[in-house]
């Protein structure tokens, strides 16, 4: 007779990627206190995204950076009033909605810390346990299998 083997969930790649980013969700917060870069990752995710969609709106942003609109609307206040961003209101389909773009500043902040985080990742790389090509590897992998699981979900934002 087989034995039946027990799979648990701490054995799962569920269990391995949560943990994963609770520890780069750490990491990121220390790299960004190290930096001085004077905001945090959440607001670096979004000032990222508004630099490569100008004018997008609240509601377009929360879906790309995976936050409801509530605390969208909190991360660009904070940027807003550091001076990195500017919204404005504007009209999509009869109504009205805010825009927001990146300003001069908040693009030279981007860069700044854009630059570090490479350096540092650049350094890291060179200690690091995986190859680059690994790395690339994992890295579409993890693209495919969240764009495979977003088809299951109802983005609610």
């Amino acid at each position: 007779m087989e034995e039946k083997i027990v799979k648990h969930f701490t054995d799962s790649i569920y269990y391995e990627l949560e943990k994963t980013a609770k520890v780069l969700r750490l990491l990121g917060a220390q790299v960004f206190e190290k930096i001085g870069a004077g905001i945090g990752a959440d607001e670096h995710a979004a000032l990222d995204t508004i630099s490569c969609n100008p004018n997008i709106c609240q509601r377009d942003l929360a879906k790309l950076i995976l936050k409801d609109r509530a605390n969208t609307g909190k991360i660009l206040n904070s940027l807003e009033e550091k001076g990195l961003i500017e919204r404005c209101i504007d009209t999509k389909n009869n109504r009205l909605v805010k825009k927001v773009k990146i300003t001069p500043k908040g693009e030279e902040a981007l860069t700044y810390i854009n630059n570090q985080l490479e350096k540092m990742f650049n350094e890291h790389r060179t200690t690091c346990k995986i190859s680059h090509n690994d790395i690339n590897k994992i890295q579409d992998s993890l693209k495919r299998l969240r764009l495979s699981f977003e088809e299951l979900i109802d983005m609610k934002i």
